[in-house]
Formats: C-alpha cells, sequence, structure tokens
C-alpha cells in the first residue's frame, strides 16, 4: 500500500515539474511586457518617429532574436522598402557588412551581416542587425552635436563627398550650421564589424561656440532575443573596468535612465549571438546612459563634456560603433588591440578561463572535420576521456566504502545510545581500513564545473548556429524531426498547447533512454519511492529539454551513452560492489513485499 503511495506521489510531483516549467521559467525570468505608455523622447522628431512606429502589445521574444509577429514580419518588410529606396544614402559595402547611411540625420540605420544568414533555406537573406527609426525593428546609431545647447535637428540633409563606404574609402558628410560654425563626420570601417566615426567641428565665425560631441544606439526590445540566466541580453557595457550584465530593459523602463557608475569602456546592446555598442574617444570619460523612450524602445547614448570653442579653432572627436556578430574571435582581436574587456560582450560567467579555451577545441575540431556535429561529439569524448580517471577514482571509493558498510552497521547497531562514541568508532574504521568518505563526492563535484562550462560554450558560441547534421539544419535550433512538424507536412497544426508532447523530437526520446539507462546503473541502492521517481525521472527530463538547441540535445545524449559505457566498465573492475547492490536490493525488496503482506 506504501508503495503505491510512493508511487502516486512520485507520479504527481513529476507531473506538477513537467506542467509548472513553463510557469516557473515566466516567474523567474519573466519576459518584457509593453513597455509604458509615457513617452520619454527627447524631441519632436523622435516622437513622431516613435509614434508612427506604434506595433501590437510585446510578443514573446525568441531565444536568439528577431520579430516573431507576422503583422510586424509584413510591416517591416513594406517599411523597409520604403526607407531604403531613398536617394538620400550612401552605400555600405565592407567584407563583412553591408547596407547604407542615411544623409537625413547622418544615421547608420542600415545595416546587414553578409557572413550570417536569417535562416538555413538557400533564399535566405543576411541578418539585419540595424534598420530604419519608425520601422517595427528599428535599431540605428546616429552621431551628433549640442551646438551652444542646441542639438542639430534629426532631419537635417548632410552633405556626402562620396557615395560608397568601403573598408578602403571612407566618406565624409559635411553641414553648415550658420554663424560661421560647420560639422561634418568621416566614416570608415574596418574588415569586420566596427565603424570608426570623426567628429569634427569648425568655428570660423566671430564668437565662440560651446560644443558637445555625442553619439547613441536606439534600438526597440521588439527583436531582443530572451534575457537567460546564463545568457545576458539587453543593456550592456564595461564601466570602471568591469561588464556590466545587470541591467535589463525592465530595469531602464522602471527606472527611465540608468547612468551606471565609472568611466565607459564601453557601452550598448546585446542579445545572444549580436551586439551593438559605442566605443568612446581614447582617454575620454563621457557619459553613459541608458534610456526608455516607451513604446519598447530604448537608447544608450554617450555624451562627452561640452568644450567652448574660440573662433578659428576646431575641435575633433573620434569615437567607434562596433555592428556585427558576437564571434569571440573578433572580439578578443578587438581587446588585443586596446578595447578594454571586449571579449566580455560574451557572458562567459565565472568559467570563462576554461570555457574560451573549451571553445577553441570546438572551432579546431570542426576545422579538421568539417562537420559541427561531429565535432561536438568529438569534444564530448575528449572530455569524458579526460574525466575518466577521476570518475574511477570516485567509483573506487565508492566501493571501498560499500565493502564496509556491514561494518559500520554493526558500530551504529553497537553504540546507537552513545552518537559521540559511534563516530569516533566509524572514523577509526576509515582510519583502519584507509578509506576516505569525501572521496567518492569530490569527483563528481570536480566535474560539475567542467561540464557546465561545456553547456555555456554550446549555448553562447555563435560557432554553432545554422551548422547541420545528419537530419538537423540548425544545431542551434531545436530538433526539426518531432509529430508536429511531420504532421504539418500534410496540413495539420499542432495547436501550442499540446507542443508539449508532440514537439518532443528524436533527440529528446534519445536523451530520455539513455538517461533512464544511466539511472538504471546507478551505483546505489534506492528505497522502493526513489526507485519509482528515479524510473520517471528521465523521460519527464525528455520533456522539459526537448526544446532546448540540437546541437545541446546532441551532447547530452554522447554524454549519456558515455556515462553508461563507462558505468559498464567500472562495474566490471569491482564486482563486489555490483553484488553487493544487487544484494542490498533484493534485501529491501524482501521487505518490502513482507511489509506489503503484513
Amino acid at each position: 500500500m506504501d508503495n503505491h503511495r510512493n508511487v502516486i506521489i512520485a507520479i504527481a510531483l513529476s507531473f506538477l515539474l513537467l506542467v509548472g516549467w513553463t510557469s516557473a521559467m515566466d516567474f523567474f525570468y519573466p519576459q518584457p511586457e509593453q513597455a509604458l505608455v509615457q513617452d520619454k523622447a527627447d524631441t519632436p522628431a523622435e516622437q513622431a518617429a516613435i509614434a508612427d512606429g506604434q506595433a501590437p502589445a510585446a510578443t514573446r521574444h525568441t531565444r536568439t532574436g528577431g520579430l516573431v509577429d507576422p503583422a510586424l514580419q509584413a510591416q517591416e518588410k513594406a517599411d523597409l522598402k520604403t526607407a531604403l529606396a531613398s536617394p538620400q544614402r550612401i552605400r555600405i559595402d565592407a567584407p563583412r557588412v553591408a547596407g547604407s547611411i542615411n544623409l537625413r540625420g547622418g544615421v547608420v540605420d542600415d545595416v546587414v551581416l553578409k557572413d550570417h544568414m536569417e535562416g538555413t533555406g538557400d533564399d535566405s537573406e543576411p541578418v539585419r542587425l540595424f534598420s530604419p527609426n519608425g520601422t517595427p525593428a528599428q535599431q540605428f546609431a546616429q552621431f551628433g552635436y549640442l551646438i551652444n545647447g542646441t542639438r542639430i535637428a534629426d532631419d537635417a540633409v548632410w552633405q556626402a563627398d562620396g557615395r560608397i563606404l568601403t573598408s578602403e574609402t571612407p566618406v565624409t558628410l559635411t553641414h553648415d550650421l550658420g554663424d560661421g560654425v560647420s560639422a561634418s563626420i568621416r566614416y570608415s570601417i574596418d574588415d569586420e564589424y566596427m565603424f570608426t566615426v570623426e567628429q569634427k567641428v569648425t568655428n570660423t565665425g566671430p564668437n565662440p561656440a560651446v560644443v558637445q560631441p555625442y553619439g547613441y544606439v536606439n534600438r526597440t526590445s521588439r527583436t531582443a532575443s530572451e534575457d537567460l540566466w546564463i545568457a545576458h541580453s539587453g543593456p550592456i557595457g564595461v564601466f570602471a573596468d568591469a561588464a556590466d550584465y545587470g541591467i535589463d530593459y525592465d530595469d531602464v523602463d522602471e527606472a527611465q535612465t540608468i547612468t551606471p557608475a565609472g568611466r565607459p569602456s564601453w557601452s550598448g546592446f546585446a542579445d545572444i549571438y549580436w551586439l551593438s555598442a559605442l566605443v568612446p574617444q581614447t582617454g575620454s570619460a563621457p557619459t553613459a546612459t541608458f534610456r526608455a523612450l516607451g513604446n519598447e524602445i530604448y537608447r544608450a547614448d554617450m555624451i562627452y563634456d561640452a568644450v567652448t570653442l574660440p573662433a578659428g579653432q576646431a575641435l575633433t572627436t573620434t569615437s567607434r560603433l562596433f555592428a556585427g556578430a558576437k564571434e569571440s574571435v573578433v572580439l578578443d582581436r578587438y581587446e588585443d588591440a586596446g578595447l578594454q574587456k571586449f571579449g566580455l560582450a560574451i557572458d562567459w560567467g565565472w568559467f570563462r578561463w576554461f570555457e574560451k579555451p573549451m571553445l577553441w577545441l570546438l572551432r579546431t575540431i570542426y576545422e579538421a572535420v568539417g562537420n559541427f556535429g561531429i565535432a561536438i561529439i568529438a569534444l564530448t569524448f575528449i572530455v569524458r576521456g579526460l574525466m575518466f580517471p577521476i570518475a574511477q577514482k570516485g567509483f573506487a571509493s565508492m566501493a571501498e566504502m560499500k565493502a564496509i558498510q556491514p561494518k559500520m552497521k554493526a558500530i551504529q547497531e553497537k553504540y546507537k545510545d552513545d552518537k559521540q562514541k559511534q563516530q569516533q568508532e566509524i572514523m577509526a574504521l576509515y582510519k583502519q581500513e584507509k578509506v576516505n568518505p569525501v572521496a567518492g563526492c569530490l569527483p563528481m563535484l570536480l566535474q560539475i564545473p567542467v561540464f557546465f562550462a561545456l553547456y555555456k560554450v554550446l549555448v553562447l558560441g555563435i560557432e554553432m548556429r545554422h551548422r547541420e547534421f545528419l537530419w538537423i539544419k540548425d544545431l542551434a535550433a531545436p530538433d526539426p524531426a518531432n509529430l508536429a512538424n511531420a504532421l504539418s507536412l500534410v496540413g495539420i497544426q499542432v495547436p501550442q498547447f499540446l507542443m508539449i508532447v508532440f514537439g518532443i523530437g528524436v533527440l529528446a526520446v534519445m536523451l530520455g533512454f539513455t538517461m533512464w539507462l544511466t539511472f538504471k546503473l546507478n551505483p546505489s541502492a534506492m528505497d522502493p519511492m526513489q526507485q519509482q521517481i528515479f524510473n520517471i525521472m528521465p523521460w519527464i527530463l525528455m520533456f522539459v529539454m526537448a526544446p532546448f538547441a540540437a546541437g545541446l540535445l546532441l551532447y547530452w545524449v554522447t554524454s549519456n551513452i558515455l556515462t553508461v559505457a563507462q558505468q559498464k566498465y567500472l562495474y566490471s573492475r569491482h564486482p563486489q560492489l555490483r553484488a553487493a547492490i544487487d544484494e542490498e536490493k533484493a534485501k529491501k525488496a524482501a521487505e518490502a513485499e513482507a511489509k506489503a503482506r503484513g
């Protein structure tokens, strides 16, 4: 009767885990809600642009970002076609970046990444990082000035000295501000994702002018990736020599304006794979601020101190703008060139000293074998191989502990009324038998950071995105081989609330099965309730982990298979442990049966 009750409890707890998973994630990691109605834009032009770009209530963000509402996607496509058809644009054609600069306002508002595609199909287009002001996916950067406290109008049309910006040919925009004051912005771009922006104000008038250069990145959170506990998405930067991952869009909504303390080395907005960031002039200390403009629109700005420019003088300020992919190698290259802690645009966490070498090894294996799925499998073999001596030592320690179990029970029975004496005798037994009671746990604890580091590498590394393996077209996306996708081929659309069942893919099933095998071979004797929970838990975890990236499931499945093989081998090396466990299981089963009959 007790066993039946325990089974019911185990099933109920497992069901609550399964059903409550999404609710728990929404509670602890809530998605951004519709932004505040109050508009905090600074100028009438900005307010009009925001009003034009108003959209339906916020939609759930995808893990990697982008618009998910079909209506917004259609609107974005139509708005882009109109905005980019303007003749007042300077084309950008760099090795890894394409797009254009809008002469109206001198805004960098059209950036696509040549080496990264939106999807995996042959007709897929490059990833669009920047979109013009007023479009549903708006994200853009602008550099300008406050002249005598007045901002240059957003609709001011700048003149250009060229028609195309390449890595070899910079472009200079100029604008006459009147009263003998003129401004220029010289844009150049390197072979990766970095723009250099040289702002210059020349005062040829009779009076001094107060000049204050600034730059900002404006974006909507509608296209933001999910802010995960292991991967930050949102406002980001390095301030006072420390990376700040603690600010999210909700924080900016609540405070309206957040100015991190300390000198900014760089600041902007990050998604899991993409980054747009401002880099101030070397040696300067501008004020960096994150602002909520309302209607899910935010701004990261950087404003320099005001300078009084005498007649006949000029002021030049050189800033930079990064707009591209968070490729670890590229970020580290900029950091090595002097951009402080730019590699921390990827939220590696505590174990980055170990994760980055692991990512390097994964890339190296991929370059050697030519398939990222095989590279993941090979890396799992390498990691498990390196961990095997530790696991073997832990297993041997458990075998030794199992061997002295009868003596320990005898001591516990003999001194059951004297706990202090009981502990003294057990410690003496450990010393006599040369057994360390924590030696079996320590190797397992040492493996935890290793496998967590590998997990983070697969989550954060853009290298896994759109990589194929067998039937999988994108290892960074969920396994497509599931019943829901199969039914969609014949015109049957599975409701979202049933996706928890119909969305289970082949890799998830393999994960559940291999995890069940590892639990079956677990080197410990369990009571009936524990046994029932361990029998059910793998299948519950199968449902929970099914939406994860296929590359992660591939790693887990491979790791589980190696665990099963490892346990089989270690049991063959320590048959006394297997025999002791089987004997104890049989004894407990007999006791349970006798209790049920009695």
